[in-house]
């Protein structure tokens, strides 16, 4: 009976994700809240926990960003990374990724990587170069970045986890930001050497060719007049991003700058945020009624409730066989280290949410690891493994994703017949493999020479 019900309420968990990817968009965070229904009320599991500090911190996020794409920085931002694609356009498949990447970095939403699409598409065509593969490059890239900027919800919420286990916040940092990025580089030149790039190759783009559907954009930004406020609004961000990490290393183990501590990291960064925001309206003069209309503010609403439904639905179903999770992590990733990375890109492309991939299995393989303040030489693992919640691409739902299949009229970048079959798998598969092997690789050193050794009474920041 009890394998009875585990099947048919993973059966449920799977048929309401699966619902909310055929709707789309916001409706995935609708579809996981019917998931939670039938869980609890119908199959007697008891909810799980509402992730409300994953969702206030993209909504604080989202609300800085949204001030600063109103007064211009987010049109200033991209004019500065179009220059450098137009000055380069040989080296896109390692500039489009870079850029993409660092914006991410920057905002802490990979969101931002909408502004730059149209733009690689054209100097890709430019150059002959399918744009499938820059495309490809860039949008997994501005996901893999969320796991390294030091103001997304991920980054955040594993740094409370791991403060306590002798991680700390500037040492994880230090730790994701280069393998991340060198991972997503190695790639680049994987794709670059050993694909074939040539776009006039492509019969399907021959086609479109033909049909008259391709046409010049002309998706150029560079003499549009920018607001007076864009690079203000920039610079009021960054400052507040530097306030939000400097913050954040002072209440750290390792630091203790600030001690007692006031307020918490999570705290910080959503109070920060909002503070940036009023800032930036206020100093840009800014028109309040035009913030809701925004593509940021629609795009971060919607990832907030994605993440309150299918976060909420596959807490509700870790939380009520955790006991099994646990056992099979214990006799598998204690075997197989690696094997957590793989776990974590399955529950990705389920869950939609880097951070919400993190809440909802990372607390559950330290307890079945045993990693404790006094015991934690397996932590590495968790450190190494963290880029794997960055695989959104798997199906190709993500925003960006379709995104880019919308605005690519060559089409090259496409979704095939049998859904897994689309232009970003391949590439993302390669940018996880490349970052986690990396994190293997540097993590286990750098928490030996640089790890704090934790009270054991330490507390999450």
């Amino acid at each position: 009976m009890d394998t009875f019900m585990l099947v048919l309420q993973f059966i449920v968990l799977l048929a309401a994700i699966f619902l909310g990817v055929r709707l789309g968009g916001i409706a995935i965070g609708y579809a996981g809240g019917l998931g939670v229904v039938v869980l609890s009320l119908g199959l007697g599991m008891s909810p799980g926990v509402i992730p409300w500090d994953v969702i206030l911190i993209i909504m604080s996020v989202i609300a800085a960003i949204t001030a600063m794409q109103v007064a211009g920085g987010l049109d200033y931002l991209v004019q500065i990374a179009e220059r450098a694609l137009r000055k380069n356009p040989k080296k896109i498949n390692y500039l489009a990724p870079t850029v993409t990447y660092l914006l991410t970095l920057f905002a802490g939403t990979g969101h931002t990587a909408f502004s730059m699409i149209p733009v690689i598409v054209e100097v890709a065509k430019e150059q002959n170069i399918k744009p499938s593969a820059p495309l490809a490059l860039a949008v997994v890239s501005s996901q893999i970045a969320i796991t390294a900027s030091p103001v997304s919800a991920a980054v955040i919420f594993l740094s409370g986890v791991l403060e306590p286990l002798g991680v700390s916040y500037p040492l994880l940092l230090s730790i994701c930001i280069p393998t991340t990025y060198l991972g997503c580089m190695i790639a680049a030149f994987i794709v670059n050497k050993f694909t074939h790039l040539k776009l006039s190759d492509d019969p399907v783009y021959q086609e479109r060719l033909a049909a008259g559907l391709i046409k010049k954009t002309h998706a150029s930004v560079q003499d549009k007049e920018l607001p007076k406020g864009a690079k203000l609004s920039v610079l009021i961000f960054l400052l507040g991003v530097i306030a939000v990490v400097i913050y954040a290393s002072a209440i750290s183990d390792a630091l203790k700058w600030i001690d007692p501590v006031i307020m918490k990291r999570d705290h910080a960064i959503i109070s920060f945020m909002l503070a940036i925001a009023t800032i930036i309206t206020i100093a840009c003069k800014l028109d309040v009624s035009k913030l809701v209309d925004t593509s940021t503010f629609r795009s971060g609403m919607t990832a907030a409730i994605c993440v309150l439904g299918v976060a909420w639905l596959g807490d509700t179903f870790v939380r009520g066989h955790i006991e099994g999770i646990t056992e099979i992590a214990q006799d598998v990733v204690g075997t197989y280290p690696f094997m957590l990375a793989v776990a974590l890109m399955f529950a990705a492309m389920l869950l939609y949410s880097q951070a919400a991939t993190a809440k909802a299995i990372i607390p559950a393989v330290i307890i079945a690891l045993g990693i404790t303040p006094e015991n934690n030489g397996d932590v590495y693992i968790i450190v190494a493994s963290f880029a794997a919640v960055s695989a959104l691409f798997i199906l190709p739902t993500y925003p960006t994703l379709l995104g880019a299949v919308q605005m690519d009229d060559t089409g090259s970048t496409r979704i095939g017949k049998y859904i897994f079959n689309h232009s970003f798998l391949v590439t993302g598969v390669l940018m996880i493999v490349l970052s986690v092997a990396l994190g293997f690789l540097v993590a286990p050193f750098a928490i030996d020479l640089f790890g704090s050794v934790p009270a054991v009474t330490a507390a999450p920041q």
